[in-house]
């Protein structure tokens, strides 16, 4: 069992701490949340219970695991600081089993995708450019404006209508731009980065940044991945999504009721009408993650998350001001009827437009056990989909085409993810990493086809 809790959720390091040595077989076996060792260059590090992190509990994602390179996508190198309490050794390779250990070939590759972070830092692509993100933000709220504008100019209820569309464009576009300040593209300053992003998060789109923090941090650490135990913290949460939607005939076996199955007998035809109701299910994730809700269900992992909101009056007022606005918005379509409809076709749509470039990212893509993981670059390449198309496709998915590039590195501006995407491309060929990329269209088939596919398993296996 781990000792992370001891001295302040890790051991102290010691003048001896150096001399302890691990092989990887003893790694592994620390894995949860309560008992969690992993290894960044060469070095073990015990942080067992430490729900502390600033960063929540995605740190658990990597027990027993090489956080090495999710640590460099993440932090900011003022976080290194702060490892040498929690080291309690040195990686034994030499003793460690032969399937655990690295090829010369594999350590060559990681070198690689290595140097390419200095590469771009050298080359100025971590720079924001405030001209760039300053037209973001009014070009988004333009957005909002036109919404009320055609609302409050006209009695005309199918005008009013119109206005709920460029609301819900104005909500999707706000999702892209918050995604941008929560992930430090913008500001070197995290706290600036975190305040912008409660302001266009809380207040504008109306969802909570904490409550979006710990589902996105966790699924961008450990995209398309199963957990390797209930009581680990380290598969994806956005691949959660029974009993829905099964990504795989694995998943589909959990189902365990008429309701579920039903679900995944049908699930290719549920696809977007599950999509369209996702936005109401964010609402009352991120109301419930922020506010007390005694008819919430919550895990063990939800309720220590919810304890490390840092601005919790803050983000509470935020989202009580959106409510406020939004409230203030549909009364003024005339009647209780209207305001409801008109509400729930802004939210209903918005919520399309944001799970369907979601969705591309990642969903019928490869699937691995978190045990048995491939490194961080193929992980991130193989579990991802970029999305080509025209100049709108590009405005539309709010820099998510370049899923790939942004899983690789979450810091990097939005702007600065054309270019990388060149590198990233030709670096892929050179090395025999498979890089997929598809059109909107395409990109939705394979979708429907993999969910279809899941199906025909399901009806055929021994379940039904």
């Amino acid at each position: 069992m781990g000792k992370g809790a001891d001295a302040g959720a890790g051991l102290r390091r010691s003048s001896n701490t150096l001399a302890k040595k691990y092989t990887w077989d003893e790694i592994n076996k620390h894995r949860t949340p309560d008992d969690a060792w992993m290894v960044y260059r060469n070095k073990v590090y015990d942080v067992s219970n430490y729900t502390d992190h600033p960063g929540g509990l995605v740190i658990f994602t990597h027990a027993g695991d090489d956080m090495t390179d999710a640590f460099a996508a993440f932090h900011p190198m003022a976080a290194y600081k702060t490892m040498e309490k929690f080291c309690i050794g040195e990686l034994d390779l030499a003793k460690s089993s032969p399937h655990l250990q690295k090829s010369e070939s594999q350590a060559k590759f990681e070198k690689a995708y290595r140097d390419l972070r200095v590469q771009f830092k050298k080359a100025g692509l971590f720079n924001a450019s405030p001209v760039y993100y300053i037209w973001k933000c009014l070009s988004t709220l333009a957005l909002c404006g036109v919404s009320w504008a055609l609302v409050l100019n006209s009695d005309d209820f199918n005008v009013h209508l119109v206005g709920a569309l460029f609301l819900a464009l104005f909500w999707q576009q706000c999702g892209w731009l918050a995604h941008d300040f929560l992930h430090h593209q913008v500001f070197e300053n995290r706290r600036l980065g975190d305040l912008a992003g409660v302001m266009i998060g809380n207040i504008w789109q109306g969802f909570d940044v904490s409550w979006w923090k710990n589902k996105h941090n966790s699924h961008h650490s450990v995209p398309n991945l199963y957990e390797s135990s209930p009581a680990a913290q380290d598969g994806d949460p956005d691949i959660d999504t029974m009993p829905l939607l099964a990504w795989s005939y694995r998943m589909a076996k959990t189902a365990d009721s008429k309701l579920a199955k039903w679900f995944v007998a049908h699930q290719a035809f549920c696809y977007f009408p599950i999509l369209g109701l996702a936005r109401l299910s964010w609402l009352e994730g991120s109301f419930s993650f922020v506010f007390p809700n005694p008819f919430a269900w919550e895990t063990k992992n939800l309720q220590m998350a919810k304890k490390l909101v840092a601005n919790l009056w803050l983000e509470r007022i935020g989202l009580l001001i959106h409510y406020a606005w939004v409230g203030a918005l549909c009364a003024q379509t005339g009647s209780l009827t209207r305001a409801i409809t008109f509400f729930l076709v802004a939210t209903c749509t918005s919520g399309l437009m944001l799970a369907v470039v979601f969705g591309l990212g990642h969903n019928g893509m490869s699937l691995y056990e978190a045990n048995k993981r491939p490194d961080f670059w193929k992980l991130q390449v193989s579990t991802t989909r970029n999305i080509t198309g025209n100049p709108f496709v590009h405005w539309f998915c709010g820099g998510l085409q370049y899923q790939v590039e942004h899983h690789l590195w979450p810091s990097l501006p939005r702007h600065s993810l054309p270019k990388a995407n060149e590198i990233v491309r030709s670096f892929c060929k050179e090395h025999g990493v498979s890089y997929h990329e598809a059109s909107m269209w395409q990109g939705t088939c394979e979708i429907l086809s993999c969910l279809s596919h899941v199906t025909e398993e399901f009806l055929e296996g021994p379940m039904m």
